[in-house]
């Protein structure tokens, strides 16, 4: 008996090598060489394949004028901030791939998700891979999920297939991807090429029965999700839950959207009856601000459309030791030693013999250069022991000259803190001599991080 020919196959790429190595030759990933049993392939036949056999839908091409436009292939989730991630809800046929950390809550707002179409009269079909029929039920019950969503508790896929053919959901969810498996294929559930097969054969499933799929991955322990890259290229969609499980306050973002803006932000709050919508994100941010103390500015920052007022914090510490320590969460910590090198140069404040840290109250990441102004005005309160005033929000880009540069959407900006009671806004020049204020708003606009400084203390 001849024995069986194995490969090794990347578990970050898919690349296969016929013996070990330690370094992937296609993406660089070290130690992700896995080993697995070749798939063998039959003998094709000497004849010319048939024409009734031929792989394919057998569509025909068609004019982008004559294709009919139809709003109705979107249709809502019942959930406004997954559908404002979605860019208006669920579309016909649409495969989305929703990915975050073990205990985030990826199942959780999926179920009360079923729940809201399944309410409006849709066919909803649960399909877990991990749970039976009956830990989803009592689930179920916890979050009180009403009883008219369809559950399969199985992870071959070609019996979820069936299924799926048989019953023709309006909507589907598989939980999880990384569970699937075709018996067929000799390699194990959750390997490169048991994803790779399994979504390729959803996503043809959805496009041909017109049912929309959520996919639930796993994440690896750099945050992305597990299996190979393509999968992502797959799906139309693809949802990222942020936030620390000690934290009540889960963010959702979408960093692929064929149908929709990926700049969009959910806010959602994980309580003991599922997932809750936060409407007034930036109220909640701010709620537990701390009064009159030092190293603490509120920035408005745009999620997408929506303006998000956050609370920066900084603390500084006189150090002891020859190279001074900066931690930072919630920035990017390469530009803040860059904005302490400008505070040091060109607005006189010393931190060359500070420990310096940084934090972003609400487990909230500041990405935008729209966020400099702020952590130099919360550094500099810390070293001067001053606290900014209640009423004063900060916002702007800081360059190398220390000038401080416009921002975009200033306006929506403005009138967000404008509704939150904050009645002095600095703001770069050139963006304060475009805007109009609100009534009650103290506009100032500056040229540079010593300008600012000057107004704010």
């Amino acid at each position: 008996m001849s024995k069986a020919k194995t490969v090794y196959e990347c578990g970050a790429c898919g690349y296969e090598s016929p013996r070990w190595v330690g370094k992937c030759p296609g993406c660089g990933a070290w130690n992700a060489m896995e080993e697995r049993i070749a798939e063998t392939a039959e003998k094709a036949g000497s004849g010319k394949i048939a024409a009734n056999q031929r792989p394919g839908t057998g569509a025909a091409a068609t004019r982008m004028a004559d294709i009919p436009e139809d709003d109705a292939l979107r249709s809502s989730t019942g959930i406004s901030e997954l559908d404002r991630v979605l860019g208006g809800g669920i579309v016909e046929g649409g495969l989305m791939l929703i990915g975050g950390d073990p205990g985030i809550g990826k199942s959780t707002l999926l179920l009360q998700v079923c729940d809201k179409l399944a309410a409006g009269g849709q066919k909803v079909l649960y399909i877990s891979g991990e749970e039976s029929a009956r830990q989803i039920r009592l689930r179920a019950r916890r979050l009180g999920v009403g009883s008219d969503i369809y559950v399969l508790a199985e992870n071959a896929l070609d019996a979820v297939e069936e299924k799926i053919r048989s019953l023709q959901p309006d909507c589907a969810v598989i939980d999880s991807i990384q569970t699937m498996y075709r018996p067929e294929m000799t390699s194990a559930p959750g390997s490169v090429s048991q994803i790779r097969e399994c979504t390729s054969l959803i996503m043809r499933l959805c496009k041909e029965t017109g049912t929309s799929a959520f996919l639930v991955g796993h994440v690896t322990k750099d945050g992305a999700i597990a299996g190979p890259r393509i999968l992502e290229h797959m799906v139309d969609v693809v949802l990222y839950f942020e936030g620390d499980r000690q934290q009540d306050y889960r963010l959702l973002r979408a960093v692929k959207n064929r149908f929709g803006s990926v700049n969009e932000l959910g806010v959602f709050r994980m309580t003991g009856s599922g997932m809750q919508v936060v409407d007034n994100p930036s109220e909640e941010l701010l709620s537990h601000r701390a009064k009159g103390a030092s190293g603490s500015v509120v920035f408005c920052g745009m999620e997408g459309s929506r303006p998000l007022l956050c609370d920066v914090q900084a603390l500084t510490s006189e150090t002891f030791f020859g190279t001074p320590r900066r931690a930072v969460k919630g920035a990017d910590s390469g530009r803040v030693a860059l904005l302490l090198a400008v505070l040091e140069k060109r607005a006189g404040q010393r931190t060359y013999n500070q420990d310096v840290y940084i934090n972003v109250a609400g487990g909230l990441e500041l990405s935008e250069p729209a966020a400099d102004l702020a952590l130099c005005v919360a550094v500099a309160s810390s070293l001067k022991d001053r606290p900014v005033g209640p009423e004063i929000a900060v916002m702007g880009e800081v360059g190398l000259a220390g000038e401080v540069r416009t921002v975009p959407q200033c306006e929506r900006r403005v009138s967000e803190c404008a509704r939150l009671g904050f009645t002095t806004l600095v703001v770069p020049r050139t963006n304060a001599a475009r805007i109009k204020a609100p009534a009650g708003v103290h506009v100032v606009g500056v040229d540079t991080v010593a300008q600012a400084l000057s107004v704010v203390f």
